[in-house]
């Protein structure tokens, strides 16, 4: 990956900025309403928006936090449980995505902990209606399938997926998606991904087991 350290934080930053911009801004929305606002019910509903988008800011912080940053610890491996939770906030409240956990292991080495978390991340986006998302991992191998009504994946994320984006022009939309294919690529592991034509998204990552003990 001959893009440097420096850009490719700045596009997981915008990633994480244009996530979080739609319940920061709903949060400020709802603190100028109940500004204004002197109707006891359309206070308790002003107040019931801003706990919501409240909730929202706090879920995405901490999957990126996992996903993106150095969360979990010093250690080399992380919690499959924070993980767990951390794909539950996100996906899991407004219950459009019922979530399926297929991961026995308690602790996952870092690199891959992180090509899970994004793999489920570019899956989950893709379920534009909703549907069912299910994650699972064993022995190096790690699956996400996505299945709904309207699965959509961008062309430029199964490209970055799948190493065939130039560096230089990755955008932060595919910056998870490469992400995961440079982690992989580090580990000697490889990733595959499906086209989600059939209704039906398979992404996925196989890594040597040394490279998954090691961290």
């Amino acid at each position: 990956m001959s893009r440097s350290s420096i850009d490719f934080a700045s596009l997981l930053c915008s990633r994480l900025c244009h996530d979080l911009l739609s319940p920061v801004g709903a949060l400020n929305n709802g603190i100028e309403l109940l500004a204004d606002e002197h109707d006891p019910e359309m206070r308790a509903r002003c107040l019931e928006l801003l706990a919501e988008s409240a909730r929202a800011s706090a879920n995405k912080l901490k999957f990126f936090r996992l996903a993106f940053g150095a969360a979990g610890g010093f250690g080399d491996a992380v919690d499959t449980r924070e993980a767990r939770s951390a794909i539950e906030g996100l996906f899991g409240q407004d219950r459009r995505i019922q979530l399926g956990w297929m991961v026995s292991d308690p602790a996952m080495p870092k690199g891959a902990m992180k090509i899970l978390l994004n793999l489920a991340l570019i899956a989950g986006d893709a379920l534009v209606r909703g549907g069912r998302l299910d994650i699972g991992a064993e022995a190096g191998e790690i699956v996400v399938r996505a299945e709904g009504p309207r699965l959509v994946l961008d062309p430029e994320l199964r490209t970055a997926l799948l190493g065939g984006a130039d560096p230089e022009t990755v955008t932060p939309r595919a910056a998870a998606a490469w992400l995961v294919h440079a982690l992989a690529t580090e580990m000697g592991g490889q990733v595959q991904a499906s086209d989600g034509s059939d209704g039906v998204l398979m992404l996925g990552a196989q890594i040597p087991i040394e490279a998954d003990a090691a961290g």
